[in-house]
C-alpha cells in the first residue's frame, strides 16, 4: 500500500487503532479520528514515533456531525494530497432491556454507528470519484445474529450492511469499492467486561468453534485485504470474522443419528 492514503475513524483504540497500525505497516499513510483531542494527539504521537512523523496525522470530532467528517477528510487531503482508502470504524454501544431503552440512548447509538457510517462513506466517496478508492465499513455479526439488551446496536449494524451494499451498487461506476467487515466478539476495552466475566465469558466462548475470542489484529487483517488492490473486484461484500460462531450450532453425534 505504499503511497496510499487512508482515513480511519475511531482510530485511537481497539479495532480502529489496530487498523491504523496495520495500514501503516503495509505502507499507507494514515489520518485517524477520534472524539477526544488529547487521545487523538497521544495516538498520533505514538504511531508517528513508530512509523514516521510524515506518515500519520489526526483530528478530533464526532462522525455523527457532517461538518466534523468533512473537516477530517479535508485535513487528510490537505496533509497528504488525496484519499484512497476510508475505514468507517467509529462505533458505540448502549445496553438496556428492550422495554427500558431511552430515546436519547437510542439516538446516540444510531447517530454514531449508522449516520456516522453514512457521512464517512458519502464524504469520502465524493473525494474518490475521479480516481477510485476503497471504503470499508466495520459492521458486526450483530447485523444478523442478534444479542439481547443491545437493540440499538443490532439495528445500527444491520443498517450499516444495507447502506454498504447500496453504496457499493451506486459507486462502482466511479471505481470505488464498498465492503464491510463483520467481527464477532473481539477482545477490546468495550467487551472486556463480558470476556473476563467468570460465568458468561466461558459460556460465550463455548459458541466459538475456533476456541478463542477475536483480536483487533484479526479484524485489521480483513480490512487490509478489502482495502488492497487484491480486492479490486470485490464490492458489496460483508466479510465475517468471528471464529466460526455464526456458522451454526454444533450438536453431539448421538443427537443427530437418524434411524429409518
Amino acid at each position: 500500500m505504499t503511497g496510499k492514503i487512508a482515513l480511519v475513524t475511531g482510530g485511537t483504540r481497539g479495532i480502529g487503532r489496530a487498523i491504523a497500525e496495520r495500514l501503516l505497516r503495509d505502507g499507507a499513510n494514515v489520518w485517524l479520528s477520534g472524539r477526544a483531542a488529547d487521545t487523538v494527539s497521544a495516538t498520533v504521537e505514538a504511531l508517528a514515533a513508530a512509523h514516521g512523523d510524515d506518515r500519520v496525522g489526526g483530528s478530533a470530532g464526532s462522525v455523527a456531525r457532517r461538518e466534523h467528517v468533512q473537516d477530517m477528510v479535508d485535513r487528510c487531503v490537505a496533509r497528504f494530497g488525496k484519499l484512497d482508502i476510508a475505514v468507517a470504524n467509529a462505533g458505540i454501544e448502549s445496553g438496556a432491556h428492550f422495554l427500558e431503552i431511552e430515546d436519547d440512548d437510542w439516538d446516540e447509538v444510531i447517530a454514531t454507528n449508522l449516520k456516522g457510517v453514512f457521512l464517512t462513506t458519502q464524504i469520502a466517496a465524493r473525494e474518490m470519484t475521479s480516481s477510485g478508492g476503497r471504503i470499508v465499513v466495520i459492521s458486526s455479526t450483530n447485523a444478523f445474529f442478534m444479542e439481547s439488551h443491545i437493540a440499538s446496536y443490532n439495528a445500527s449494524k444491520a443498517g450499516c450492511v444495507a447502506l454498504m451494499r447500496t453504496a457499493a451498487l451506486e459507486l462502482a461506476r466511479y471505481g470505488i469499492t464498498v465492503n464491510a467487515v463483520g467481527p464477532g466478539l473481539v477482545r477490546t476495552e468495550m467487551t472486556e467486561g463480558l470476556v473476563r466475566d467468570a460465568e458468561h465469558g466461558p459460556r460465550y466462548l463455548e459458541g466459538i468453534p475456533a476456541g478463542r475470542f477475536g483480536t483487533p489484529e484479526d479484524v485489521a487483517a480483513a480490512v487490509a485485504y478489502l482495502a488492497s488492490d487484491d480486492a479490486g473486484w470485490v464490492t458489496g461484500h460483508h466479510l465475517i470474522v468471528d471464529g466460526g460462531q455464526t456458522i451454526g450450532v454444533e450438536l453431539p453425534l448421538d443427537a443427530t443419528s437418524r434411524q429409518t
